[in-house]
C-alpha cells in the first residue's frame, strides 16, 4: 500500500496522510487568531472539510477526533458551531480536552480520523 503525504511543513509535518482507506489529519489550528472560539472553531473545520476532499474523503466518513481546547470554558461555544457542521447521520467518535496549546492565541486545534 502507498502512503500519500498532503501539504507537508519543511520536516516538522503533514496536514494530512493517507494509509489503507484511512485518512489521518494533524492537528488543525486557526488561520485568523484574532477570532472568538466560534470563529476559531468555524475556520478550523473548513481546513479539515477541504483536506478530506483533497484525500477523497468527507466529514461524513469521519471515525474519531480529538479536540483540544485553550480553556474548557469554551466547549459549549466550539459544541456549537461543532453540531452544526457534523454530519449528524454519521457521527464520529470524539475526545475533548483542555490543553496548554503552541500559541497563546489559539483557542481550538482538531485532529481527526476518517476512512476513504
Amino acid at each position: 500500500m502507498n502512503i500519500v503525504r498532503h501539504n507537508p511543513h519543511g520536516r516538522l509535518l503533514c496536514d494530512a496522510v493517507e494509509y489503507n482507506g484511512l485518512v489521518f489529519l494533524g492537528g488543525q489550528v486557526p488561520r485568523d487568531l484574532s477570532q472568538d472560539i466560534k470563529g476559531q472553531t468555524a475556520d478550523v473545520l473548513q481546513q479539515i472539510d477541504a483536506l478530506l476532499a483533497k484525500a477523497g474523503s468527507h466529514k461524513s466518513k469521519i471515525i474519531s477526533a480529538n479536540v483540544w481546547l485553550a480553556d474548557m470554558r469554551h466547549r459549549e461555544a466550539m459544541n456549537e458551531v461543532w453540531s452544526n457542521w457534523v454530519d449528524a447521520n454519521n457521527l464520529p467518535c470524539r475526545a475533548t480536552v483542555e490543553a496548554k496549546l503552541a500559541d497563546p492565541r489559539i483557542l481550538v486545534e482538531i485532529a481527526c480520523i476518517a476512512a476513504k
